[in-house]
């Protein structure tokens, strides 16, 4: 009896991977002081150098834009970029870093792509998340505009919308319209909740992921993410020839 528990318990062992057969991280929050993300250069700083002890080559972080919390523009996002630029170079850290922004659907967005006003990053790709409540009645009509304006639109963490969690079909269907995927890795450790790792895993079962992101906004993401290099569904996405990532 011993035996065969012994058989039938045993969990599957994987090797940590290796973050730099990502190469890019394109979803973070480390320009300080202007969303939820880092607090201050000290703190962007530190997390940059962890980025690089991990082995990622290159940064393309994306603050938050939306029009009733977090004011940002080309202007300060890229200010902000040149600063952290200046700090890395006066503390020897090695490690390219470009910004681009986090778009958040709401009423001022189809603005914003009228004027011409989007940071993009890669091939004209674009970075835009939704409210969590539920799917923008405007939805279609956002990712219409964005394509007819030349840009490659990139759902962020399409698995932590719950109210998809029952639709599994509609992450095929928007795969189908052109909507490239970005999944967040600490969905994968259950940082977010139980089911949200359960949908992340199905959607790297279902090869329907694009991008991966940390997502990082404080330093306890990426020990976090270090803490997972070993499991399943980490390894499966550093064997990937889908991901899109060592590309941009």
């Amino acid at each position: 009896m011993g035996f065969f528990s012994n058989i039938f318990s045993k969990k599957e062992r994987y090797s940590a991977i290796d973050f730099s057969v990502f190469k890019t991280d394109m979803h973070s929050h480390l320009i300080p002081g202007i969303d939820d993300g880092s607090p201050t250069m000290e703190t962007s700083i530190e997390m940059i150098r962890e980025f690089k002890a991990m082995g990622y080559k290159k940064i393309i972080t994306t603050p938050h834009i939306m029009c009733d919390f977090y004011k940002n523009t080309p202007e300060n996002i890229l200010g902000g970029l040149e600063k952290i630029r200046a700090k890395l170079i006066k503390n020897n850290i090695n490690i390219k870093i470009e910004a681009a922004a986090e778009y958040n659907l709401d009423d001022g967005l189809e603005t914003l792509i009228d004027n011409k006003q989007i940071l993009t990053f890669g091939d004209n790709h674009v970075l835009f998340e939704l409210p969590f409540m539920q799917e923008p009645r405007n939805f279609q009509e956002i990712v219409f505009k964005f394509q007819t304006n030349g840009y490659k639109p990139i759902l962020a963490h399409p698995e932590r919308y719950s109210f998809w969690h029952k639709n599994f079909e509609k992450f095929e269907e928007l795969k189908a319209k052109g909507i490239l995927l970005q999944l967040n890795l600490l969905s994968l450790t259950g940082h977010y909740s139980p089911e949200v790792k359960k949908i992340a895993e199905r959607m790297v079962d279902a090869n329907l992921i694009d991008f991966v992101g940390t997502d990082c906004h404080r330093m306890e993401h990426l020990l976090t993410l270090q803490k997972f290099a070993n499991t399943k569904y980490f390894n499966i996405l550093a064997n990937s020839t889908q991901l899109m990532n060592p590309l941009i």
